[in-house]
């Protein structure tokens, strides 16, 4: 069983940046692909970027140019960097961790899921 924490949301202004973390516990963390996800309110959860137990990564369009997913397997923590925040940037951060192989970016391929963190960007 893999515990997962995030922490790091906050409020910014538009343009500001923020790095949210996500601390896993429980298991062999460079075993797992790793995700983060988000969701806006009354919007479906979607998927933000990926990165491999080896550290190859992807992104959701929306993000790419502006976010990097990254990972240290010896302190069992995946980041994300994010940077030119938006307003439509804002929800809530979700980590994801799914067992063997390349991580998905559907949600419903990963096993395990952290309690998410709140990202709110003004205008």
């Amino acid at each position: 069983q893999v515990q997962l924490v995030e922490s790091g949301g906050g409020l910014v202004q538009a343009g500001g940046s923020l790095r949210l973390s996500c601390a896993a516990s429980g298991g062999t963390f460079r075993s797992y692909g790793m995700g983060w996800f988000r969701q806006a309110p009354g919007k479906d959860r979607e998927f933000v970027a990926r990165v491999s137990g080896l550290g190859s990564t992807y992104y959701a369009d929306s993000v790419k140019g502006r976010f990097t997913i990254s990972r240290n397997n010896a302190k069992n923590t995946m980041y994300l960097q994010m940077n030119s925040l938006k307003p439509e940037d804002t929800a809530v951060y979700y980590c994801a961790a799914q067992r063997g192989g390349v991580p998905s970016y559907r949600s419903d391929d990963y096993d395990y899921w952290g309690q998410g963190t709140q990202v709110t960007v003004s205008s």
